[in-house]
């Protein structure tokens, strides 16, 4: 039984003067696939980022932390190390996520309701919800 190739089957590869072969690699990049939605995994991973929602503070908190950030302005001078957990919003969808940062309490800009750390790092009154540091310990709260 004779095929339709048999008589070139046994022929040697051409290989052409004028034009060089082709790398392998590009070639294997011929056949890559083909990511016709760019962003859609950009979209998909986006939305699978965990945010969590601000939580309002009971009342009793709320006076706690107003007594401590008074406890805090009025010994500024002694340059206090605290911890502050705050709620940072996020920059592209509903909700955010708690952060602590530690450091040297510069000043507190009433006015402005905002805490400026030693670092740079600018803290809004509003979005804390936590203050912990030696500064608090020498005070009993009921």
């Amino acid at each position: 039984m004779t095929d339709n190739y048999d008589d070139i089957i046994h022929l040697p590869h051409h290989v052409s003067k004028r034009h060089p072969q082709m790398r392998l690699y590009s070639r294997a990049a011929q056949f890559a696939p083909f990511a016709a939605l760019t962003s859609y995994g950009e979209v998909v991973a986006e939305t699978a980022r965990y945010t969590s929602p601000k939580v309002e503070m009971m009342e009793d908190d709320r006076e706690l932390l107003d007594r401590k950030l008074s406890i805090l302005f009025s010994n500024l001078a002694e340059r206090p190390t605290v911890s502050i957990t705050y709620f940072q919003p996020d920059a592209h969808k509903e909700g955010g996520s708690y952060l602590t940062v530690t450091g040297v309490v510069k000043f507190i800009r009433d006015s402005e309701r905002m805490i400026l750390m030693d670092n740079g790092k600018r803290i809004g009154v509003d979005s804390i919800i936590g203050l912990e540091g030696e500064v608090f310990r020498l005070i009993e709260f009921r």
